[in-house]
């Protein structure tokens, strides 16, 4: 009974695997995200299979589990990195978090503690909680003033100094760790 089962999921797959994925290559964008969510529609029939649910028309079913996985996928918002971040330093120039690093053309050494150091912002800033991430983020990245967040969040002006001093105060006592690592290195 098992076996029977399993030839026919790997049929089901084998005939509906090209088509499902020109179904979702025309809507996502990212060659990785429509294998992966191909991945989860398939994930998802042997999950149904395993628990002995009802299907009367898989290759419904199928589509119907794809346009939901891709509904999920723009849902969820991507996650900015923080070396893509840059502020506004002159007349339409901007600084990004690249150019305080060193130059990854300066050897081996320096391409390494670039990445270092940058993984270790990252992570850094991660570990802030929400409102003083959010706050660290649009004043010292994005170059927004206090006044313009307070308008915007409807927080005041103190209350947005605080979150950022808080964040600044674990940031430094966070990176000082990998700092000494390279000063002592």
């Amino acid at each position: 009974m098992a076996v029977e089962q399993d030839r026919r999921i790997s049929e089901v797959v084998e005939r509906e695997r090209a088509r499902l994925a020109n179904f979702i290559r025309r809507r996502v964008g990212d060659p990785r995200d429509v294998e992966d969510v191909l991945q989860d529609v398939f994930y998802e029939l042997v999950q149904a299979n395993r628990l002995l649910m009802p299907i009367d028309h898989v290759t419904a079913w199928l589509f119907r589990v794809a346009r939901n996985r891709i509904t999920d996928l723009f849902r969820r918002k991507a996650p900015e990195r923080f070396s893509d971040s840059a502020i506004p330093v002159a007349d339409d120039e901007l600084l990004s978090v690249e150019d305080w690093l060193p130059s990854p053309d300066a050897g081996p050494d320096a391409l390494y503690a670039r990445s270092v150091l940058l993984e270790e912002l990252e992570l850094a800033i991660a570990e802030l909680p929400e409102e003083q991430r959010q706050v660290f983020v649009a004043h010292e990245l994005e170059g927004r003033s206090f006044k313009d967040l307070a308008a915007a969040t409807g927080v005041s002006v103190n209350t947005l100094l605080s979150r950022k001093r808080y964040a600044v105060l674990h940031l430094r006592a966070r990176l000082r760790d990998a700092y000494d690592d390279f000063t002592n290195a």
